[in-house]
């Protein structure tokens, strides 16, 4: 019970939060035990956590093994600011700053020590280690040890030194992104057959994901970041890329810093420094850049090439909406980058290394060409499937399309891998049916096959689709072999032989993907946007004035509670999520005033007499008392449901607590949408505007708000029409229709 309550009291005084989120507390129940631990979570999933907290709690240091320079740096920050003693040692620091570091923690003034992993190849180093007592060693970025990983580090090896030095000290190893055989290689090589595996679900629901067609101009990727609020990284495969694309966004007007391994070192740091600091909204990087970045807000990743690999790409997405907030990931394509990639593989001297760097490459060209839900293909990548239908949250599963008859035009595709063979990949699939003269064709004789020719009026990527959609549907299988050539499945020949017939969605007609709304669950709390940016502005001369990051001040989701709530004293500042007590102590006088000036100028006397008056401080949706990504509880929708039982109006409840009117609306949303009983006819538009905005959504065949708005006209408020559908759902009137 000692145990409990510690764990709990410094969660809420030294990181502000008030419950532990996904799997945190059991991971760090078994930390605390002695146990060893293998921690699985999304980046953004409070991986950090499961070693810091049982740093305060146990007694002596906790090392942690960490990847990249800047990573260590942005983590001390970010505990010191909490009142946490840390430090880190690697190469960036003088031989005399390592041994005044060395020094502190031997008279048990550090806390948490991170440390590269070459360190553990120096004598000295490890004999430093023997000097501290050892309470806790936490390897992050986990999956570098294994050379199934895509990030495989030789200097990870060095950690079996660490077991053999320190047998009896538990450990945990963190990672966001490892296959099952990257799992069991992590095992393997750290010794942890004894300890517990936390698999934590690799869903991202603030994500949404896309891919576009990449036509050979910057212009799209212009268009794509012109007007977009919060920063973004756009990801190339080339240095000399990073900084053509970087310095054509600069004469757009968009401020951006080019970011490679081949800058020097100090323009390098520079860059990052300025990306990190907010002073450049948009960094375009090779994929050296990443890892190190625990930037929180990042609202966009755009990779301009196709990544090597689904795990780098995960991995490189994962630097999207680390705070929970929505935040998109966008893939721009073109076919012909897959040949820039094959030239590396081809490089490689080892067969098998080669082998399973095509399969990698395999996959991500799978998922480049999904004609079925992008986060559904992810998922199972990594071993977990989703049993929705859709996940309303990437592109393919937003666009929704009429089905046609796609019967004769599938029994053209499966012909022709048949036909040639079942020995190539869709691309030269495609250009038979097309009746390409390619000169590949021609050689292999494929122009006097009877398929030759036989879908010309066709558009190639219609086709590519199509191919997808018959995969998906099981009608088209990989025919094994290191290359990704197709095979007509059993159940493709029965399709083909019983005359069978088949209806598929519309192909697009261009390219273009953009999954523009949100995913399911991922929505912001609604917040006062023009108090936000004047706490945004606030916290930038915090931080500027003690030369730390914004985030390290408070996070956006920190910022976005406090816009939505307006704490009126230092007691209901310190409820606002991310506020502990050295936050509290340290800023929590400067917000409150800010806060303070801010609706005695904006806000009515009754509204302010509302804030002054009300208990408890309602939570920020999203951002408290975490059940697991998306996913929020609290007290205050029992409040307003209480309140609503009563038969106020929208306006009247927003007064008596205190909230914006579009808070309360989503209040009822979040009540309604978890199936409680909820009477909300008082609230409803008369049934003539009722009956006219059910016709509306029929007509758009969605539920999404934003096209039945813009076809109904201004004659029907946003809120109007939010609450009709609402009610509607209540009532079954929206059955078929997904958002």
């Amino acid at each position: 019970m000692e145990t409990a309550i510690s764990k709990l009291s410094v969660l809420k005084s030294r990181f502000g939060y008030d419950s532990f989120w996904g799997q945190q507390e059991a991971v760090i129940d078994n930390v605390l035990a002695g146990r060893n631990s293998l921690a699985l979570m999304p980046t953004g999933g409070g991986k950090s956590l499961c070693y810091q907290l049982p740093a305060l709690v146990l007694d002596g240091i906790t090392l942690v093994i960490s990847p990249l320079i800047a990573l260590m740096k942005d983590q001390v920050d970010s505990l010191n600011a909490n009142g946490i003693a840390a430090r880190f040692i690697n190469s960036s620091l003088p031989a005399p700053e390592i041994e005044d570091v060395q020094e502190q923690a031997r008279r048990g003034r550090v806390k948490v020590l991170y440390a590269a992993p070459e360190r553990l190849a120096l004598p000295g180093f490890r004999r430093f280690l023997k000097d501290v007592d050892l309470s806790l060693i936490a390897i992050d970025e986990a999956h570098c040890i294994s050379e199934w990983g895509h990030e495989f580090r030789p200097e990870y090896r060095n950690l079996r030194l660490l077991r053999e030095d320190f047998p009896s000290t538990p450990v945990i190893a963190l990672t966001a992104t490892a296959t099952e055989r990257v799992r069991q290689d992590i095992i393997g090589q750290l010794d942890l057959q004894d300890g517990h595996v936390f698999l934590s679900s690799f869903d991202r629901p603030n994500l949404s994901y896309s891919v576009q067609h990449k036509r050979g101009s910057w212009e799209e990727l212009t268009n794509l970041l012109e007007g977009r609020e919060g920063p973004a990284i756009v990801y190339c495969f080339s240095r000399q890329e990073t900084e053509d694309i970087a310095e054509y966004l600069n004469t757009r007007g968009l401020s951006a810093r080019p970011y490679h391994a081949g800058l020097d070192r100090e323009t390098r740091n520079r860059n990052q420094e300025d990306f990190v600091r907010d002073r450049v909204p948009i960094i375009v990087a090779t994929i050296a850049f990443g890892m190190g970045i625990n930037k929180p807000d990042i609202r966009l990743v755009a990779h301009y090439d196709l990544p090597k690999s689904l795990e780098a790409y995960y991995q490189e997405t994962g630097r999207a909406g680390r705070d929970g907030m929505p935040s998109e990931c966008v893939l721009f394509f073109a076919y012909s980058d897959k040949a820039r990639q094959e030239y590396f593989i081809n490089q490689m001297n080892d067969h098998q290394e080669q082998r399973n760097a095509r399969q990698k490459l395999a996959k991500m060209l799978d998922y480049a060409q999904l004609a079925t839900c992008r986060r559904s293909f992810l998922l199972e990548y990594f071993g977990e499937r989703r049993t929705e239908e859709g996940c309303g949250g990437c592109d393919v599963c937003l666009e929704a399309r009429e089905e046609f008859d796609a019967t004769e035009i599938a029994q053209k595709i499966l012909s022709a891998v048949i036909r040639t063979g079942e020995r190539f990949g869709a691309g030269h699939v495609i250009q038979v049916l097309v009746g390409s003269r390619e000169k590949r064709v021609l050689e292999l004789g494929h122009d006097r096959l009877s398929v030759y020719g036989i879908a010309k009026g066709v558009g190639r990527p219609q086709l590519r689709e199509i191919i997808g959609r018959l995969q998906a549907r099981g009608l088209l299988a990989h025919g094994g072999g290191d290359y990704p050539t197709l095979a007509v499945s059993p159940e493709g020949r029965a399709f083909l032989q019983n005359r069978q017939t088949l209806t598929l969605p519309q192909p697009k007609t261009t390219e273009a993907g953009d999954a523009r709304e949100a995913a399911p669950g991922s929505s912001a709390a609604e917040y006062d946007e023009k108090l936000f940016e004047e706490l945004r502005a606030l916290r930038k001369r915090l931080a500027d004035d003690r030369d730390v990051p914004s985030f390290v001040i408070f996070s956006d989701a920190s910022l976005r509670h406090m816009a939505a709530v307006l704490p009126q004293s230092l007691d209901e500042f310190s409820g606002v999520h991310g506020v502990g007590g050295a936050k509290l102590e340290q800023y929590g006088a400067d917000f409150v005033d800010a806060i303070r000036k801010y609706a005695e100028a904006n806000y009515t006397a009754a509204q302010r007499e509302a804030l002054a008056t009300r208990k408890p401080l309602p939570d920020a949706p999203g951002t408290q008392k975490h059940e697991g990504p998306g996913r929020y509880r609290g007290a205050t929708y029992d409040v307003t449901r209480e309140i609503l039982s009563r038969g106020l109006s929208i306006g009247e409840i927003a007064l008596q607590r205190g909230l914006a009117e579009t808070t309360i609306i989503a209040h009822i949303e979040n009540i309604a949408g978890r199936g409680e009983p909820l009477d909300i006819r008082h609230l409803a538009p008369s049934a003539e505007r009722l009956e006219e905005i059910e016709e509306a959504f029929n007509v758009c065949g969605s539920a999404f708000l934003k096209p039945v708005w813009e076809f109904l006209g201004d004659r029907f408020t946003y809120n109007e029409i939010r609450l009709a559908r609402i009610y509607l759902r209540q009532e079954g009137k929206l059955p078929d229709l997904s958002v």
